[in-house]
């Protein structure tokens, strides 16, 4: 007996493909990468008090708040007592975006702080070495092993 096969037209990968399973959506939606532009969440609010003092340091820093017109595929309804109508807010976080430069020149300087702290803790903990017993200058590195040594 003859077999009755399937018109090879019919036969397509959206047909043979695997139904995903359900996974629950981030609560803070990603906005699609561009260029030259980083993306952050700002408090705007904790446990219903305002933080207006973390915003405007946001703004000084050189956050901007990002539009929701401007991000249809984020799909978002501001929250109801928002002071951020047009924008991206979502729990008392604000999506806002800073250009990749100016977010790259912060962490830098985020990093030279916490070198030049790091530097200062170490000479005030050298300066205690007396000559007759020396402090070890402490190693700032670790390592990890697996197996046996």
């Amino acid at each position: 007996m003859a077999e009755s096969k399937k018109p090879r037209e019919a036969e397509t990968r959206e047909m043979s493909e695997r139904v995903k399973p359900w996974t629950r959506q981030s609560m803070l939606p990603t906005p699609e990468p561009r260029d030259g532009i980083e993306f952050r969440y700002v408090r705007t609010s904790t446990l219903g008090n305002a933080d207006n003092t973390n915003v405007s340091s946001r703004f000084r820093e050189g956050y901007t708040p990002v539009l929701a017109s401007e991000y249809p595929e984020l799909h978002i309804m501001s929250d109801i007592d928002s002071r951020f109508k047009d924008n991206v807010e979502v729990g008392g976080l604000l999506l806002c975006s800073i250009p990749t430069e100016k977010a790259n020149n912060r962490e830098e300087g985020q990093l030279y702080t916490a070198q030049t702290q790091m530097e200062s803790v170490d000479r005030n903990f050298m300066r205690e070495s007396d000559p007759r017993m020396p402090v070890l200058n402490p190693e700032r590195s670790s390592r990890t092993s697996f197996g046996k040594s």
